[in-house]
């Protein structure tokens, strides 16, 4: 792509050539964004389910994940927006992510009692098939392979 410049030598209307351009939402990002997107709505929706049934029986799990599905739903837009903040923003959700899911999963295995009920990252994600324990690496793997430069 053409560079432009004013006369005075200050950029005005500088256009990135399209190798520098952010590419997360892309290729494989596309699925990637679409499958964060997926987690967002169920785990959205297991939350509602809880909080709104189920609360007082394990008040802790049905916190986690509401939390969780809030995680989704940032890791889901900040993946699909172009930009270094929102480059940032997807690593601190996908890091947050691999966290909970590790932290949780450890919890819930070592010590069932915690966790009366199953959140979305209870036991590493078993109840859905473990993609929130493998989600996060790729999401990881992703970002580090379209880092802004």
């Amino acid at each position: 792509m053409k560079e432009e410049h004013n006369v005075t030598g200050t950029e005005t209307n500088r256009q990135l050539p399209e190798s520098n351009k952010d590419t997360r939402n892309t290729g494989p990002g596309r699925l990637l964004i679409a499958v964060y997107a997926v987690f967002a709505l169920s785990a959205t929706a297991r939350a509602g389910y809880q909080i709104a049934t189920k609360f007082g029986e394990a008040p802790l799990a049905h916190i986690l994940s509401a939390f969780a599905a809030a995680v989704y739903i940032v890791a889901t837009i900040s993946l699909a927006k172009p930009g270094r903040t929102w480059f940032k923003i997807s690593l601190a959700a996908v890091l947050t992510e691999l966290v909970g899911v590790l932290v949780v999963g450890a919890i819930s295995l070592f010590d069932p009692v915690a966790f009366p009920h199953d959140t979305v990252w209870s036991l590493f994600g078993r109840g859905y098939g473990f993609v929130p324990l493998v989600l996060p690496i790729l999401g990881l793997l992703w970002l580090n392979k379209r880092r802004p430069s």
